[in-house]
């Protein structure tokens, strides 16, 4: 499985870094086989003032042989940001992956 990751505008430190690699290195354990990348997109969203919402992380997985999807999560601090994005993302590939079998099951 390939990380890409991509800082807009925030400040990127490697204590951030590592926190994003661990937390989808342990939300993806399980399926780690059935993704090919994911690719992490941390940017922050402060045009002309600040609130409670500036921080996003956008995570866009690709699944072998299904065609990439996205997640996303807002919020204040950048790594319970991250902490979130990393939950959406295990929900929605585990979905992905009982559909396809599923799927598979049907005459």
């Amino acid at each position: 499985m390939q990380l890409l990751i991509n800082h807009g505008d925030i400040q990127v430190s490697n204590t951030l870094t590592d926190h994003v690699i661990q937390s989808i290195g342990d939300a993806l354990k399980h399926v780690r086989g059935n993704i090919t990348r994911v690719e992490v997109h941390l940017r922050d969203n402060k045009q002309k003032r600040r609130g409670p919402n500036d921080r996003i992380c956008t995570l866009e997985a690709r699944l072998s042989g299904a065609r990439p999807f996205a997640v996303e999560a807002r919020g204040a601090d950048i790594y319970r940001v991250v902490t979130e994005a990393t939950a959406k993302l295990s929900r929605a590939v585990a979905r992905k992956i009982e559909y396809r079998r599923q799927r598979t099951r049907l005459p």
